[in-house]
């Protein structure tokens, strides 16, 4: 079945190749009448690229080790569910399921209604940058990177899925990235046809959904993957700045910054050209992304390392961007307003852009600092979490600071609702004196508590103050993922600065104490399956003598994985979480513990929630004229 599958892979290439061709050849010949045929090779690519899919995954399913990824990725005990997710879990494989997405979202674009209603010449052009993008990836699983290739002789065992993924959050974390990646391609194809056509109707509109929807799963991708690091990691913290972490977080700052500057070219027709380049720019970020998790240029704890993509993906990174150039240069913008002053909706929109971009590029260049330092350093090091938090915690106040007053400026000019305004103020100092009274004391964790209490309560009046914003549904949800987001950065500023953290050292039937709550330790128990052997403890935890919870840590030895996991256990709190993790337990049966109270964290999964489904909410029926 390789040699099927590789063949699937294969015709597909050529079928890409060949209708860009066509494509190509229409546009310089001016021969019309040809995106029936284009359509109809999308679909055949993405009939082929399916079936390659699927036979990878009954390999997985049947564990046949005869294919190098399978043997890699699963082992005879492996669970059915996690033998699905091995699919993703190895660089081969995620590439397949990359270009599977890309196909098939391909296709649904291409039969939405709106689309037809492009020029032909705009189509055309369409059809040849998707196609490229489409016939790259291809060639990055026929050529360099292809999960079907064959082990001889077949081994009766496989290695195994690495533990670190053996998680609820890695079922869908890495899938909802690469779906938000994928997502963005059409789009950017798009924004790039109808610019160099002079397109009358508006991307933007069109793209509206889509593109909300790629945020989402980006998103959903981004929040799962904390969530996961926290649980999984054991080292009670959600976020890293690791160079993988910040892959996908870079462009989810662009796209965001492009979901606010769109709606200025919605509403007045400007930043026309600002809005092609950041949507061209944030799916450029995505392949950048990839570049960095598989190149092996940046160290990272859940890197792919060299896979041989490294030099194909940064040529062709170059030359998208090439092309982009090109297409601003020579493109053709229709008719546009200027823009208002600052003290306007507009220019807050603006200024909440420019932020998120100096964001994205600022952890684009701590990412990838150990590079940039090879130019006159032998010796080069990478930039540790209290460069980004020095310098990025800033940016990220200053935007909640933005969403809490922006919903009461006026679209052109001045304020709309003074009482509006007032309630963000009175908030805000209210918010300061109760974060403060509650021990929140750190400067920076401090203004963005408060920020993010006077952004929730201004949100509520808007809902009070604005009649007309509960009549509309997508405005509600627009309001309903400003929501979430201060949830997060409410989660943000109290979850660093106030998580108490210690290590324990103790006998059964013995006592600590962390913060207001008292640990004892009750009794640990040994077990062992084919699969794995763990040991867990039982501590009970209290406060004030009421009994809180129990935290049940485990230590896990997974078969083919000699060194130990540590498995977290949680008691879960909308106010402190605490978070216990076993780190060993010796010959005369004490453990080693590290416990840590969470101050609000929770908040965090819930805001991030909330942004997911309000975004789908926000959703809009569109009109292009």
């Amino acid at each position: 079945m390789q040699i099927i599958a590789n063949l699937m892979l294969l015709l597909a290439l050529l079928a890409t190749l060949g209708a860009g061709a066509y494509a190509c050849l229409s546009l310089l010949t001016g021969r019309r009448n040809v995106l029936v045929l284009l359509d109809r090779a999308n679909i055949v690519v993405a009939g082929l690229v399916t079936f390659a899919s699927v036979i990878l995954t009954v390999a997985l399913l049947s564990r046949d080790y005869s294919y190098m990824y399978v043997y890699e990725h699963v082992d005879n005990t492996l669970s059915l569910l996690y033998s699905i997710t091995a699919f993703w879990a190895g660089g081969e494989g995620s590439l397949l399921f990359w270009i599977l997405s890309i196909a098939v979202m391909g296709v649904v674009f291409s039969r939405l209604s709106l689309f037809q209603e492009f020029s032909e010449k705009t189509r055309l052009y369409y059809w040849l940058f998707y196609l490229l993008v489409q016939a790259f990836f291809l060639l990055l699983v026929t050529c360099w990177s292809s999960p079907f290739m064959e082990l001889v002789p077949v081994p009766t065992d496989g290695r195994g899925l690495n533990p670190l993924l053996r998680n609820p959050g890695m079922i869908f974390h890495p899938p909802l990235l690469f779906l938000g990646y994928a997502g963005f391609t059409s789009p950017a194809a798009l924004a790039l046809a109808a610019f160099i056509c002079g397109e009358a109707k508006s991307w933007v509109k069109l793209c509206r959904n889509w593109n909300i929807l790629a945020w989402v799963f980006l998103t959903a991708g981004i929040v799962l993957g904390a969530w996961w690091s926290y649980m999984e990691l054991g080292w009670g913290g959600y976020w890293a700045w690791d160079p993988v972490e910040n892959a996908s977080l870079i462009p989810w700052l662009s796209s965001t910054a492009f979901m606010h500057t769109a709606i200025i070219e919605l509403r007045r027709k400007a930043l026309q050209k600002t809005n092609v380049f950041l949507m061209s720019l944030t799916f450029l970020l995505c392949i950048f992304g990839t570049y960095l998790v598989r190149s092996g240029v940046i160290q990272s704890l859940h890197a792919f390392g060299e896979g041989g993509v490294a030099l194909p993906l940064a040529l062709f990174m170059i030359a998208a961007l090439v092309l982009t150039a090109l297409v601003l240069v020579l493109g053709q913008r229709i008719e546009a307003k200027s823009l208002s002053t600052l003290g306007s909706r507009q220019g807050l929109l603006v200024v909440a852009a420019w932020a998120l971009l100096a964001l994205g590029l600022v952890v684009g260049l701590g990412t990838m600092w150990p590079v940039i330092s090879k130019m006159w350093s032998a010796n080069p090091v990478g930039l540790d979490a209290n460069f980004y938090n020095r310098v990025c915690l800033p940016l990220f106040t200053l935007l909640i600071l933005i969403f809490a007053v922006c919903p009461w400026f006026s679209w052109k000019e001045g304020i709309r609702d003074k009482r509006g305004l007032a309630l963000v103020l009175v908030s805000f100092i209210g918010g300061l004196g109760i974060s403060w009274m509650a021990g929140l004391h750190h400067p920076l964790g401090l203004i963005t508590s408060a920020a993010s209490i006077a952004a929730l309560v201004g949100i509520v009046g808007v809902f009070i103050f604005i009649p007309q914003v509960r009549k509309v549904t997508s405005t509600m949800g627009i309001y309903g993922i400003h929501f979430g987001v201060a949830l997060v950065f409410l989660g943000v500023a109290w979850s660093g600065p106030n998580q108490v953290v210690g290590e324990f050292v103790l006998d059964k039937g013995q006592s600590a104490q962390i913060g207001d709550y008292t640990l004892t330790f009750k009794e640990f128990s040994e077990s062992q399956t084919p699969a794995i052997a763990k040991i867990a403890s039982l501590i009970e935890v209290t406060k004030d003598g009421k009994h809180v919870g129990l935290l049940n840590p485990e230590r896990r030895i997974y078969r083919n994985f000699p060194q130990p996991f540590a498995e977290v256990s949680v008691i879960p709190g909308l106010g402190d979480e605490i978070y216990g993790v076993l780190l060993g337990v010796d010959e005369k049966g004490a453990v080693t513990l590290k416990i840590s109270v969470n101050p609000l964290i929770n908040w965090m999964w819930i805001g991030g929630t909330l942004m997911c489904l309000f975004g789908l909410v926000a959703f809009r029926k569109t009109r292009l004229s």
